[in-house]
């Protein structure tokens, strides 16, 4: 099982920092922003393998499940 930050939603924002400083602002003061999306990836073979039972209830959660 995996918990993260999206990456594509990463750069994204890491562009639009960009954008802000070559348009003048100072990199000082634009705020600090957290990770707005994250992915939840479940592994059923390696869980199977390791003896695990994920519920069904965790499975629909998942935005990705490795079967």
């Amino acid at each position: 099982m995996s918990y993260g930050i999206d990456q594509t939603e990463l750069v994204r924002e890491a562009a639009s920092y960009v954008d802000r400083i070559l348009r003048g602002a100072n990199p000082g003061e634009l705020p600090v922003q957290l990770p707005t999306k994250y992915h939840l990836v479940i592994n059923i073979r390696a869980a199977k393998a390791l003896g695990l039972n994920i519920p069904n209830s965790m499975q629909l959660l998942a935005d990705e499940v490795i079967e």
